[in-house]
């Protein structure tokens, strides 16, 4: 199996502890990304600063961030680049 970073693996790990097993674990990485993108689309969704208060556009970053590392987790998974 692929090394993967550890934030990837921690989310792997996670679902192979899971009540359902480990079977098809290969499949399942796909699924997994799904889940990761719909997070991030839920909890940080996409959007565009449109602000001039430097407070705001730092949370404004740090969400960007937020959102960026987890699609570099589910791109990781499903194998291709960010």
């Amino acid at each position: 199996m692929t090394d993967f970073s550890p934030a990837a693996q921690a989310v792997l790990d996670a679902f192979l502890k899971a009540p359902m097993g480990q079977s098809h674990v290969d499949d399942d990485l796909i699924a997994i990304a799904a889940a990761l993108r719909a997070a991030a689309d839920q909890v940080v969704p996409e959007e565009t600063w449109l602000g001039t208060e430097e407070p705001c556009y730092a949370y404004y970053r740090q969400r960007c961030n937020t959102r960026r590392q987890l699609l570099a987790i589910a791109a990781e998974l499903e194998g291709s680049d960010a």
